[in-house]
């Protein structure tokens, strides 16, 4: 007959179980690091877009300034050539 102390109780049985779950953030992790890359490709590619568009339009300003510029040269060379 057992005596009730500790000392004589068996101990207890630990039962480790493994989860899933480590894998699962592992995969998600994994999934918004390829998300983060891809998107820093998609918007670096854009951002060269919008800058060979400003230069296409600083280059379009000054060619209509160069032609405002002819226009006025030709008014002038009409101006003088009527006075006279």
């Amino acid at each position: 007959m057992p005596s009730g102390r500790e000392e004589d109780r068996p101990p207890p049985i630990t039962t480790v179980e493994r989860s899933g779950g480590s894998s699962v953030v592992f995969a998600l992790v994994a999934l918004a690091l390829i998300l983060a890359i891809g998107f820093f490709y998609m918007t670096n590619e854009r951002r060269g877009d919008r800058q060979a568009d400003k230069v296409t339009q600083a280059a379009g300003s000054v060619d209509d300034a160069a032609r405002v510029v002819g226009d006025a040269a030709k008014n002038a060379a009409d101006t003088l050539r009527d006075g006279n």
